[in-house]
């Protein structure tokens, strides 16, 4: 083959890998478009209980799909760290305008670089890389389970207590339609009458209270899914997961806890990073060993063939790579003081929230029992008003205190749920003895 049209056909031979690279599709957003689409969701009627919430929650919620956008984009430069670099193709054509008349007057070159890369630097590239993977693998799991228990949180502020405030509104309101009429009676005073009057409103702005806190939590809960708040009008949530049975056993904490160090996500998400610092440290001390390139070259020179080789190698003489060598041994410094603080934060977290719980558990075991005891009363006042020993005014009180003690032990359930909730959250992991179906 003729020199002049190897060289072309080489170059040639280049172009036509270019033409196998990746091409640009655009992906335009459109911000009315997007809001229609959202105005446009909705979910099913149910019933929906916690943890289907949890996992639909975990579907539809944005910061899902960003978590999983970013560690998509770390697996991409993970395997973009480990490739090799390219060689470079250079040609070349020179003529001579003096050559004497009848001898070739053309130069043809052509030119391979081929750099070395030396100190393992691509492989300390690609370890650098993987752990940095490693961590928003971690952050993922981490954004989801911060999407878990914003939806938990979110269906426990849902929960209908409007029943327990409106049965008391009536009762104080029957309170105080019977103190008027002993009043016009003449049996009471004005002040006792007043005082009736002003617990039937205190009643009712707390009813109104209780109304207005539900749709807050049915509107948290609908954000918290990805939803609009009207999504949730049609969808039935029982809420019969949220009884006492519920509830796990304080002794089961300490099986779940062990080990949770070793299984949180922001935790090993430090962790990674640290090693992620190491390997920069790593690839920083590398860099003051000096890489090589390799150039053979091919010339066609006067109708003389030419071989030649050329090898460039960069000398450490100004620069020994000190300065970023420092950076990168603070980085490791500040890596591993954030891995610290994120690990004896999970330690605290833990410790706090199974004490928490524990007293939340004994509060709720102290409501109960009032609550019977009041409901003990309830049955004795009405047994004595039946026998005429009580008037009516003395029952409705019975039943107040009585509703006042159902209501106060509902409080503790979800107080109990949400200490729960909390030690669920410092081991980021569900607690094994909470069941996995709905409680009666």
């Amino acid at each position: 083959m003729n020199t002049p049209f190897a060289a072309l056909a080489a170059v040639a031979g280049a172009c036509a890998a270019l033409a196998g690279c990746a091409g640009y599709q655009p992906r335009p957003l459109d911000p009315q478009a997007e809001a229609a689409a959202f105005e446009a969701r909705a979910i099913g009627p149910g019933p929906w209980r916690l943890a289907a919430l949890q996992d639909e929650a975990a579907h539809r919620h944005p910061e899902a799909a960003l978590a999983a956008a970013r560690l998509q984009a770390a697996d991409a430069a993970a395997r973009a760290a480990g490739a090799r670099p390219n060689p470079a193709l250079s040609a070349s054509a020179q003529q001579n305008r003096s050559a004497a008349p009848g001898t070739p007057a053309w130069t043809y070159g052509l030119g391979l670089d081929l750099p070395m890369e030396t100190a393992g630097k691509r492989e300390l590239r690609a370890a650098r890389a993987a752990w940095l993977a490693r961590a928003a693998q971690q952050a993922q799991a981490e954004a989801l389970w911060h999407i878990r228990s914003r939806t938990r949180e979110a269906y426990l502020a849902a929960y209908p207590l409007e029943r327990e405030t409106l049965e008391r509104a009536a009762l104080q309101q029957a309170l105080a339609d019977d103190s008027e009429r002993r009043l016009a009676a003449g049996m009471i005073g004005s002040g006792e009458a007043l005082q009736a009057r002003l617990a039937a409103r205190q009643a009712q702005l707390a009813a109104q209270e209780a109304l207005r806190r539900r749709d807050e939590g049915r509107r948290r809960l609908a954000a918290s899914l990805g939803l609009p708040a009207q999504a949730l009008d049609a969808a039935r949530l029982p809420f019969d997961d949220l009884g006492p049975t519920a509830l796990p056993e304080p002794a089961a904490l300490a099986t779940a806890a062990r080990g949770a160090l070793q299984t949180r996500p922001d935790v090993l998400a430090a962790l990674a990073d640290y090693e992620a610092s190491q390997a920069a440290l790593q690839i920083e001390i590398a860099r003051q060993y000096p890489d090589l390139a390799i150039g053979p070259g091919y010339s066609w020179d006067a109708g003389a063939l030419k071989w030649s080789l050329g090898l460039a190698l960069s000398l450490p003489v100004f620069d020994r790579n000190q300065g970023p060598i420092a950076e990168a041994k603070a980085r490791r410094e500040e890596a591993a003081a954030a891995f610290r603080g994120v690990q004896e934060q999970a330690m605290a977290e833990i410790a706090d929230s199974q004490a928490a719980y524990g007293q939340a558990r004994r509060q709720l075991d102290l409501a109960a029992r009032i609550a019977a005891d009041q409901g003990a009363r309830l049955h004795a006042a009405t047994a004595a008003f039946e026998a005429g020993a009580i008037d009516r005014p003395a029952l409705l009180a019975a039943r107040l205190e009585a509703s006042a003690a159902d209501a106060a032990l509902t409080e503790s359930t979800l107080d109990a749920h949400r200490a729960a909730g909390r030690v669920e959250d410092a081991l980021r992991r569900p607690l094994p003895s909470a069941p996995t179906k709905a409680q009666p």
